[in-house]
């Protein structure tokens, strides 16, 4: 196998792997914070020691390796679907957003909304790159499809250390973590990917120069795509648990949000096309975020004048 494409698989995974347990590591830390600052309530469950603490985790990471690898075995059955109807599929102009971009921007009378006609030349240079390439995405997919029993298991191996209250609205958390990634992975593909693709396609320095992609240029920059915006969505759940525990205000993020506006408007004027409407689309998604993540921040702290009248 060739060395160069194995280095660039085992970080990928890896990176997969610590991106999407991102937000239970924060719950977790938000959960052994309180504990030194609160009185544990009244639990019929034993206190486990040391080492049963190593055998529950160790049955927990057997359990998640078992689903992870069982998924990945799946996706890589199905790998020749995965490859021509999803990642494949926004290479070409035929992608169901172009069209519909286009039908909507003659409807509106926005021209520009009908992207640049394209369709990319993907090729692979190793010898062995088709094959580790396909073993790569089963792995991602296997995450992904893997990703509620894991999250199973996360939750399951914390819940003991969690208060009678706090596994409660754990128990949403859960739920409302994983329906943000879905939504981030739904909008990721069906509106960041194919601008982006458009964008760095169609780009040119020269009309002597032929963009041919290679495989793993593509695939690295779809999925790193399309996991960057899905793991950007749990931003509204990452904010609560911080300002859980005091790290995040309101005020902090209402004093930066000036600079978040900047950062979302320089990407969306990136793999945009150059007109304002299509900017607003991909602006407004992101910003809402931002300012759901206010709201929910604000929710959580305890307003000054409550606070000056419990001293």
């Amino acid at each position: 196998m060739e060395k160069n494409t194995l280095l660039i698989a085992r970080p990928l995974a890896a990176r997969w792997f610590i991106l999407l347990n991102l937000p239970f590591i924060f719950i977790l830390l938000a959960a052994l914070l309180k504990k030194n600052n609160q009185e544990k309530e009244e639990s019929p469950e034993k206190e486990m020691s040391f080492w049963d603490h190593l055998s529950e985790l160790r049955r927990r990471l057997f359990r998640m390796i078992l689903a992870w690898v069982a998924m990945s075995t799946l996706a890589f059955v199905y790998s020749r679907f995965i490859f021509d109807k999803i990642l494949l599929a926004p290479k070409d102009s035929t992608f169901i957003t172009y069209r519909l971009l286009c039908k909507f921007g003659h409807l509106i009378h926005v021209d520009t909304l009908c992207l640049p006609p394209m369709s990319l030349s993907i090729i692979n240079l190793n010898l062995s790159g088709q094959f580790m390439t396909d073993m790569t995405v089963s792995m991602f997919a296997g995450l992904i499809l893997g990703s509620p029993i894991i999250i199973y298991q996360l939750w399951q191996f914390i819940m003991p250390a969690l208060y009678v209250k706090e596994r409660r609205y754990a128990r949403r958390a859960v739920f409302v973590m994983s329906f943000l990634f879905i939504i981030g992975v739904l909008f990721s593909y069906y509106f960041m990917v194919p601008w982006t693709l458009n964008f760095l396609g169609t780009y040119q320095v020269s009309t002597m120069v032929v963009n041919q992609i290679s495989l793993s240029s593509y695939i690295s920059t779809v999925t790193s795509t399309i996991l960057g915006v899905g793991v950007v969505f749990e931003l509204p759940v990452v904010v609560y648990v911080l300002a859980k525990i005091g790290i995040v205000t309101p005020e902090l993020l209402k004093k930066n949000r000036k600079y978040a506006l900047v950062i979302i408007l320089i990407v969306a004027a990136i793999i945009t096309p150059p007109d304002v409407f299509s900017q607003t689309i991909v602006t407004i998604p992101l910003y809402a975020l931002y300012e759901i993540s206010v709201l929910v921040a604000k929710r959580v702290t305890p307003a000054p004048e409550l606070a000056d009248d419990e001293e």
